[in-house]
């Protein structure tokens, strides 16, 4: 069964591809929405940054999210290696650029929830299931379901992750790079209050990161090698707070294993060109990379609103060359620049250079101690401009 034709088709069920089919709708485009709705099982939390808070209002699902979401005030590095030259401990607090917060950590289910709700209500059509085929042509995509329906549309939106299927439709290729870690996520309580202040430290293996949830709860992402993550997903719970509380100089004070533990092997991988054939790449189709700054969902929600931009523009056919080029060269900037940096820093803490250390070290001092520099790092990290 083929449907009529739409303006834009959004592939893909995660936060990046649900604002992006939010914000194209609110331009007054036929938006449908190719994914299975399920309830969201994912545990883990989402640091929304300056931006992508703003973004999130846009949607209108604000209110729904504010108040299970915690304020992320300050942001503070520590160099927990043992080598001969360390960086200084850099905290970075939002009052020093009139923010009241840098952004906030909400849990993932929770943010699918309310964007799913917000789907319902703003007559996006919804196609309930996975794509088994994208066949694009001239003037439309098609998307076949698993359940043999067909959707076509002026322009797709590719939301549907790493191993895009609606990318490779596209014919756009990618640059894929493996890293020698592993990352286990895991939910705790903890008995000190964390004061809003999420604590990064960095180690040889990559960074251990605690960013807070609402009262006296947190997220863990431990960065390790990825036999000892495997180890360390396997300890009982007692130990592996033990290691945790170690871990992060007790910090939070005594620590509770809360849910599950989730372990992720880390890669990165950037497309060539983010737009061809009606195709434009959203999310983790475009962009992967590892779990430091809090840089990767919030790039893909960057990708979402640059996305509907280009369709608010491009109203009578959103799918065209010069839609699809002003994608591109909206994107471009933006991903691969956070790409290099975010690979350059997680290599810096990988390797036994001694010039690359020092390199790492005179940065982050530099950071430190010069105001206006730190403002411009803090500000390029909440709103971009390139």
């Amino acid at each position: 069964m083929t449907d009529d034709l739409s303006d834009v088709a959004v592939v893909g069920g995660g936060p990046a591809g649900l604002v992006a089919a939010l914000l194209a709708r609110s331009h007054g485009v036929s938006v449908t929405l190719v994914a299975p709705k399920t309830p969201p099982r994912d545990e883990r939390t989402v640091a929304m940054l300056g931006a992508s808070v703003d973004i999130l209002k846009q949607t209108g699902i604000w209110p729904a999210v504010e108040s299970k979401a915690a304020p992320l005030r300050t942001m503070r590095i520590v160099d927990a290696t043992r080598r001969l030259i360390r960086a200084p401990l850099v905290e970075f607090h939002a009052y020093e650029v009139e923010r009241e917060a840098f952004g906030y950590n909400i849990p993932n289910a929770v943010l699918i929830a309310a964007l799913d709700e917000a789907i319902d209500q703003a007559g996006i059509e919804r196609a309930t299931g996975f794509a088994s085929d994208i066949q694009p042509a001239d003037d439309a995509v098609t998307v076949v379901t698993a359940d043999g329906r067909e959707i076509r549309s002026k322009l797709l939106g590719a939301a549907d992750g790493r191993r895009s299927k609606a990318r490779d439709a596209a014919g756009l290729t990618v640059r894929s790079w493996s890293y020698p870690q592993a990352a286990l996520v895991v939910n705790i309580a903890h008995s000190r209050p964390h004061d809003d202040v999420s604590t990064e430290f960095h180690t040889e293996t990559g960074p251990f990161t605690i960013v807070p949830m609402p009262g006296l709860h947190s997220a863990i992402v431990c960065v390790e090698s990825p036999a000892e993550a495997e180890r360390l997903s396997k300890l009982d719970d007692e130990a592996l707070a033990a290691e945790f509380e170690r871990r992060s100089r007790s910090i939070v004070g005594k620590i509770t294993i809360v849910g599950s533990r989730q372990v992720f092997p880390l890669s990165g991988q950037t497309a060539r060109h983010f737009a061809a054939r009606r195709i434009a790449l959203i999310g983790e189709a475009a962009h992967v990379f590892p779990p430091i700054g809090a840089q990767g969902l919030n790039l893909g929600l960057r990708d979402a609103a640059a996305f509907a931009a280009a369709v608010g523009d491009h109203r009578d056919d959103p799918g065209s060359a010069d839609a699809l080029a002003t994608y591109d060269k909206a994107r471009a900037g933006d991903i691969l620049s956070r790409t290099t940096a975010v690979d350059a820093l997680n290599r810096t803490l990988l390797t036994d250079f001694l010039p690359v250390q020092a390199m790492r070290g005179i940065g982050l001092y530099a950071i430190d101690r010069l105001p206006k520099l730190k403002r411009l790092v803090m500000r390029q990290g909440l709103t971009p401009h390139l």
